[in-house]
């Protein structure tokens, strides 16, 4: 009989003579409706909290296993590949070796002078002046700058300028200009910085 008491009041209870100041004076199904809703309520939030916590832990645990697949990728090809590497090591020593062997010592400025000197004679030049300039260090090798100028006709000039590529040694060409030379139309004046190089090995 509770029961059916229960079903004939929520049936009688008028929802505009709620008075949620005095929750107590409610029907029985009224206070047990209420208290059904409200747990409703409390699990619904409390699942959508844990839910967006899970998502979130998703989210970051997705994100870590991108980056570790990446990561084992570019591992697995540098294993797969590591022979290979150990070739281009070796090469790359090989060449930096022959570069390193075209860069002249102390003693061997002298001789790459006479090497330029020569190099404008045997092309038809009048070499006027060539001048050691300061050494200027860089990160792994040293810079001697040499400011050459010489007389000669055109093609003189561009004989010269491409045997200094046939020099055993590195030597660069920088800063250049040709005037003519007063009184002879066919004669140039040159005036050219040449660069060349010597690695430091180790000084400070």
């Amino acid at each position: 009989m509770a029961l059916e008491d229960t079903l004939r009041a929520l049936r009688e209870f008028d929802v505009n003579d709620i008075d949620f100041d005095n929750i107590g004076s409610w029907p029985a199904g009224a206070k047990v409706a209420l208290s059904v809703l409200l747990l409703l309520a409390v699990l619904a939030g409390g699942y959508y909290l844990h839910i967006k916590d899970l998502q979130a832990q998703f989210d970051r645990v997705q994100a870590e296993e991108s980056r570790l697949k990446q990561d084992y990728e570019k591992k697995a090809f540098e294993a797969a590949n590591l022979e290979a590497y150990k070739e281009q090591m070796v090469e790359m020593e090989e060449s930096f070796g022959a570069l390193v062997s075209q860069l002249p010592s102390d003693t061997e400025v002298p001789g790459l002078l006479e090497d330029i000197t020569n190099k404008g004679l045997m092309n038809g030049l009048e070499i006027n002046s060539i001048n050691l300039q300061a050494e200027q260090a860089r990160e792994f090798y040293v810079e001697l700058p040499i400011a050459i100028t010489a007389t000669g006709s055109y093609h003189d000039l561009g004989a010269f300028i491409s045997g200094m590529a046939g020099l055993p040694r590195i030597v660069t060409l920088h800063d250049f200009s040709i005037t003519a030379r007063t009184g002879n139309s066919n004669a140039l004046n040159l005036s050219i910085t040449a660069k060349t190089y010597r690695y430091k090995d180790g000084e400070g």
